[in-house]
Parts: C-alpha cells; sequence; structure tokens
C-alpha cells in the first residue's frame, strides 16, 4: 500500500466526529472497548467497534488484548506524518514571516525614535 492511499485511510478515519471523539478519548490513557462505550451513552456497543475498525485501519488505534479484555491504545504518529507534510512546513513560513515583521516593524520604531530625537535637538537649537 502507497503512502498515499496510508494519508486518505487517516483523513477518512479523521473525517468523522465520533472516530476524532475516540482519538481524544485515548489521548491521555489506553480504554478497554468497554470503556469507551461508556464514553458514549448515545452509541451501541457494536458502533463503537465499527467506528474503531475504521481507526485501526488508518493505524490510529492498536488494540491489545490482554485476557478477555482489548485494551485501545493510541498511535499518534499517522497524524505526525500528516503535520510533517502539510502543517510543520505551513508552520514554519508563517513563523519565519512573523519574525520579519517583527523585525521590520521594530526598525521603523527605531528610524521614528531617532528622528523625533533629531527634531528634538533641532528645536532646541
Amino acid at each position: 500500500m502507497s503512502n498515499e492511499d496510508e494519508l486518505d485511510r487517516v483523513f477518512r478515519a479523521l473525517a468523522n466526529r465520533v472516530r476524532r471523539e475516540i482519538c481524544d478519548a485515548l489521548k491521555l490513557r489506553p480504554l478497554t472497548t468497554k470503556q469507551l462505550c461508556t464514553c458514549f451513552p448515545a452509541l451501541d456497543r457494536t458502533t463503537v467497534m465499527m467506528h474503531l475498525r475504521v481507526l485501526e485501519e488508518a493505524g490510529l488505534v492498536v488494540p491489545v488484548r490482554k485476557g478477555r479484555e482489548r485494551f485501545n491504545h493510541l498511535d499518534a504518529m499517522p497524524i505526525q506524518a500528516i503535520h510533517e507534510r502539510w502543517i510543520g512546513p505551513h508552520a514554519a513560513a508563517a513563523a519565519a514571516g512573523l519574525h520579519r515583521l517583527k523585525l521590520g516593524l521594530e526598525a521603523a520604531e527605531e528610524g521614528a525614535g531617532k528622528q523625533a530625537e533629531k527634531k528634538q535637538s533641532h528645536d532646541r537649537a
């Protein structure tokens, strides 16, 4: 499977609000499927498991069985790949633009301050 196919799966998985909420619930610690079901009382167990399956196929959730329980772990690496490809470069460009703006404003402020000093010394003379 190509990298593009993997990213498509991640985007499709995260396009659903419930699946994003499941990822949010798993941010702090792994939860069993039963615990996740209690986080979503409006959904039945089958629906929660269907959403978990989509998240697994996208590589966002890794299930680990311990006895009869299934612990669902969030794997943020696919999200990190999205960040590195699209968000990071744009954030870096935006930060560089803000830095240039700051330097320009400081230079303009310094120039205005020097002009004010020059005017005051000229007015005194």
